[in-house]
């Protein structure tokens, strides 16, 4: 294969559900080339098969129902087969994710300094500094979150926070896994204290 790299500008796509960063395969839209963008990337001494495109934003929708916003500086997707990196979708600059209700309304929001996309394997990557922020106004902090798009699960390995609103509690796990809400958090060597209310978007843990 012919190593390659090809730059694109403030990319802006609307996209149905099936298609999301999230869930599989999007396809990109040729734009003007940024040079100072096409001139660094010269600069690399080992190419590679990538589209890179900067100012991206992409909306997931369903039945013309906004779902989500994906937003992020540049994302670069690969098509090299060496190193396991095809099909990637790569955003080392940052990304954040907004998802609505069927209301359009936010309900919740992840940032983080780093996010990939693993089409073949069906995982999204949340690196460095990632913050979940919920509609009630709970936040979730960890370095690292996961999303397994088959089991609609989010999970981590590393040190995780949930702080929750009006002071209801404040909660410190070593690792977990949870639904997709997090409204039902399976939380490991938890420690902490938390206030029950009927009106959480976080109401019940595991062991």
């Amino acid at each position: 294969m012919t190593n390659r790299r090809r730059v694109f500008s403030k990319l802006d796509i609307n996209i149905p559900l099936l298609l999301f960063i999230a869930i599989g395969v999007f396809s990109l839209s040729s734009c003007e080339n940024d040079l100072r963008d096409v001139s660094k990337i010269e600069n690399i001494q080992q190419e590679e098969a990538v589209d890179i495109s900067k100012d991206v934003k992409i909306i997931l929708s369903d039945s013309a129902v906004v779902k989500a916003q994906l937003t992020g500086p540049e994302m670069r997707v690969y098509h090299d087969t060496t190193g396991n990196k095809n099909s990637n979708y790569e955003f080392q600059k940052g990304i954040q994710i907004i998802f609505y209700d069927s209301e359009g309304k936010e309900s919740q929001r992840i940032r983080s300094d780093y996010g990939k996309q693993r089409v073949l394997d069906g995982i999204t990557e949340f690196k460095k500094n990632v913050v979940v922020n919920m509609a009630d106004g709970s936040v979730i902090k960890t370095e690292e979150l996961y999303y397994d798009e088959k089991k609609k699960i989010y999970y981590n390995d590393v040190p995780i926070s949930f702080e929750f609103k009006d002071a209801r509690g404040n909660l410190l796990a070593t690792s977990f896994t949870s639904d997709t809400e997090f409204r039902n958090i399976n939380g490991q060597n938890m420690t902490g204290f938390y206030i029950p209310s009927g009106n959480s978007q976080l109401p019940s843990f595991g062991n």
